[in-house]
């Protein structure tokens, strides 16, 4: 073989294995890349570091709306009604005239008394100028012991008289001023019961007129369980009871009233084993009626601080419950855990997270066990 024909096999062999290194590497990389591709993606998710906090936690109960102030209006007089000053469901201050009784009569027997006080302090003038001068008469023995007696008995009678009259005149004066019958307290008024031209009477069988319901503000009266009242007293300080805050609402209504427990019943049921609460409400719009059902949330706080998650986090499985939380590699990890109560969309959790934990909040049915995840955290 000749020198030229060596070298053209060596170059050819040269060729051929830089072709080959050169396929290798290409085949090497397209192997990378191919790996890179189909290895898993984490995924981004949405997470929410467990930070626990004081809790205050609401009971539900059943209850019907009480009046503050509720006054009957009943005649004081009799009489025959002529005029009605008011319009059902109207507004009324203390003291507003609701309706008039025909007041002449009472006017005509105010005006006798008021004579008959005249004529009885004309008369004790009398007696007391007669009675002076019986004083000045008998030191000088001008008139006997027994008429100077007659003096003065005539001008104590005549006193007497004239308290009699004023009294009259109290009276008559009181009867006119009950022809007039006012809202015994401020507050919304019912219909009028019995109408103009009809006659009234006073007494113990006097006739229903109509009645007046203060509303600016209303009790709610439901019964409580005996360990909540002792719950509720243990909070009490110095002998009095710390403000229970207690939420209103209505079936089928969004209207929300928010009060504090007024007070607690004397006695504990033996029969249901419950007390009567009366917690208290503004109604500055009049909205909430006595005789009302209602539905009220009495707030009670936890001992310690607690740790609520937004129901959105939580799984099930079969009878159990489940979180996913993240570990410090952001591998999803599955967590059992016990639920308490519910508020406001979050569940107390009792048992099965801690302080700093990192769970998943929305899109459970994305994730797996042992997943890798890229963590999104949530503010609370």
């Amino acid at each position: 073989m000749t020198i030229k024909s060596k070298l053209i096999i060596g170059v050819s062999a040269a060729v051929i294995s830089i072709g080959a290194w050169s396929i290798y590497e290409v085949t090497k990389v397209q192997a990378s890349e191919e790996a890179a591709a189909q290895a898993p993606q984490a995924m981004p998710v949405k997470v929410s570091v467990i930070n626990p906090k004081p809790v205050k936690l609401w009971e539900n109960y059943s209850g019907h709306i009480v009046a503050v102030d509720q006054a009957e209006v009943r005649p004081q007089v009799t009489g025959r009604i002529v005029e009605i000053k008011f319009e059902d469901g109207q507004y009324v201050e203390k003291g507003d005239v609701l309706i008039v009784i025909d007041p002449r009569p009472f006017e005509a027997v105010l005006q006798q008394a008021e004579a008959a006080l005249i004529s009885a302090k004309t008369a004790e003038d009398f007696a007391v100028k007669e009675y002076e001068r019986a004083q000045s008469l008998v030191k000088t023995d001008a008139i006997s012991k027994s008429l100077f007696d007659e003096r003065l008995n005539a001008k104590l009678n005549a006193t007497a008289l004239v308290k009699a009259a004023e009294a009259s005149v109290s009276v008559a004066k009181l009867d006119l001023d009950y022809a007039y019958i006012k809202a015994p307290i401020a507050g919304t008024v019912s219909r009028a019961e019995i109408t103009e031209g009809n006659l009234v009477q006073a007494g113990p069988n006097a006739p229903l007129l109509t009645s007046v319901v203060a509303d600016e503000r209303v009790y709610a009266d439901f019964e409580v369980d005996e360990r909540t009242y002792i719950e509720a007293k243990k909070n009490q300080k110095d002998g009095k009871a710390d403000k229970v805050p207690v939420r209103l609402s209505i079936e089928s209504t969004e209207h929300i009233a928010e009060g504090y427990i007024q007070s607690f019943d004397n006695r504990i049921s033996s029969e249901t084993g419950t007390i009567r609460a009366r917690a208290i409400f503004d109604n500055k719009n009049k909205f909430l009626l006595p005789g009302m059902t209602v539905s009220v949330s009495m707030g009670k706080s936890i001992a310690g601080d607690a740790i609520m998650l937004t129901e959105r986090a939580i799984g099930t499985n079969q009878d159990r419950k489940f979180v996913y939380v993240i570990d410090e590699q952001n591998i999803v990890k599955y967590r059992e855990v016990k639920l308490g109560e519910s508020v406001d969309g979050a569940r107390l959790i009792l048992s099965g997270l801690s302080k700093g934990d990192k769970v998943i909040t929305e899109g459970l049915v994305r994730v797996r066990p042992e997943m890798p995840v890229s963590p999104q955290i949530q503010e609370d």
